[in-house]
């Protein structure tokens, strides 16, 4: 009798205290060990697929992505946060339904999900390169060995990798010193972001200044305006210095008719000659 071989149709999975998908239990327990074997929800999966769309021109293989993962769809809610489910044969990247995607991990060392893993980071490398003005370019040694840190200090911690966290982290990768507003400027541009705008000598910058047609229409008559302006001011100033003038010299008349009625009043009267 031959001897029956497992596969894996289904598998359940739970959510950890870190929000994350990890695998309870599988339909091959012989093959699949569930301790530490992490998935990804479909949440999670757009967001892949939304960075990896960023290494197509550098050399990006879907089909390398596709075969690194397993699809599940969502078969049964079982309740206190275990969902069962059901394996698919359909594409994760142009699929229409919400689905799981579990690493095909089985080889960790030549299996294709560490197929994908090296080919991430090979396309992050070649696009960094690219992109910034590094004084020495980037190795992909060089970056996996400073991922593979970061995970052995997780794994002193007693605490397992989520695959997720394993992809993003060669997807958003950016060498010390660079990451945020310390990015190094893109190949082709200046520091300071300025346009290169050629230098002029001082006999070709004079005839531009004195070049009548690259003025603007508005100049002309802004300039028109404020001499009138400054004429109809000059003659206003005139015209009231004027009045004052005037109004001073009535003053004047009026204080010195005052003055001359309080003399004749001061003067005695004489006296009339009485009739007897």
């Amino acid at each position: 009798m031959a001897k029956a071989i497992s596969t894996l149709d289904w598998s359940i999975v739970r959510l950890g205290e870190d929000h994350n998908w990890w695998v309870a239990e599988t339909s091959d327990p012989v093959r699949w060990d569930v301790d530490g074997l992490s998935i990804i929800d479909p949440r999670q999966l757009q967001h892949l697929i939304e960075l990896i769309d960023a290494l197509r021109d550098y050399g990006f293989d879907q089909d390398i992505f596709e075969s690194a993962f397993i699809p599940f769809r969502i078969d049964k809610d079982l309740g206190n946060g275990k969902v069962r489910l059901r394996r698919m044969k359909s594409s994760l990247i142009d699929s229409e339904e919400k689905l799981f995607a579990l690493p095909d991990s089985l080889d960790e060392e030549n299996g294709p999900y560490a197929d994908l893993i090296d080919h991430l980071t090979r396309c992050r490398v070649k696009m960094l390169n690219d992109l910034f003005a590094f004084e020495s370019k980037l190795s992909v040694d060089e970056v996996e060995d400073e991922i593979r840190e970061d995970q052995n200090s997780s794994f002193i911690q007693g605490k397992a990798v989520h695959c997720f966290e394993e992809c993003t982290a060669i997807l958003d990768y950016m060498p010390a010193g660079y990451e945020g507003d310390d990015e190094a400027p893109a190949k082709g541009t200046e520091e300071d972001g300025s346009e290169d705008v050629p230098e002029l000598d001082e006999e070709e910058e004079a005839k531009l200044k004195n070049d009548e047609s690259l003025k603007w229409d508005g100049e002309e008559e802004e300039g028109g305006d404020k001499d009138g302006a400054g004429d109809e001011k000059k003659k206003t100033k005139s015209a009231t210095k004027g009045d004052d003038d005037d109004d001073e010299d009535e003053d004047e008349d009026e204080d010195e008719g005052e003055d001359e009625d309080e003399d004749e009043d001061e003067k005695p009267k004489k006296k009339g000659k009485s009739k007897r």
